[in-house]
């Protein structure tokens, strides 16, 4: 009787498609590196600080939203072993983040912010 030798193959890396980790506009975005988050910020009437009074504050008086949708997301940090942390928000949360923790970007005629996981304070 003969003993057939298998050979095992090394184990592949699977390959994670890019619909599945940035929304379906990420050739026009693109795909923030690491752990930065590309988010959209929401508007006054999104946010609920639009008051029933009536006052119009001109558009110098107003504070820049603190609040946004994320639309694409980094790979992850890279620990201190080298291996890649995912990053805990998705496409599609809306987050709260520090006021003075982004960098305004704009993209297609859109503005974004571009946002360290770390300045992220919550998500909604």
């Amino acid at each position: 009787m003969k003993k057939s030798k298998s050979k095992e193959k090394p184990a592949r890396a699977k390959k994670v498609s890019a619909k599945k980790m940035t929304p379906s506009k990420k050739s026009a975005l693109g795909t923030p590196y690491g752990d930065r988050i590309l988010v959209k910020p929401l508007t006054a009437e999104e946010t609920g600080t639009v008051t029933s009074f009536g006052i119009i504050i001109p558009d110098t008086a107003k504070e820049k939203p603190e609040q946004g949708r994320v639309v694409a997301v980094g790979t992850g940090k890279k620990g201190e072993d080298g291996r890649i942390i995912p990053l805990q928000v998705k496409v599609g949360d809306r987050v709260m983040f520090s006021k003075y923790g982004y960098d305004e970007v704009k993209l297609g005629g859109t503005e974004y912010y571009l946002i360290a996981e770390s300045s992220i304070l919550m998500v909604f």
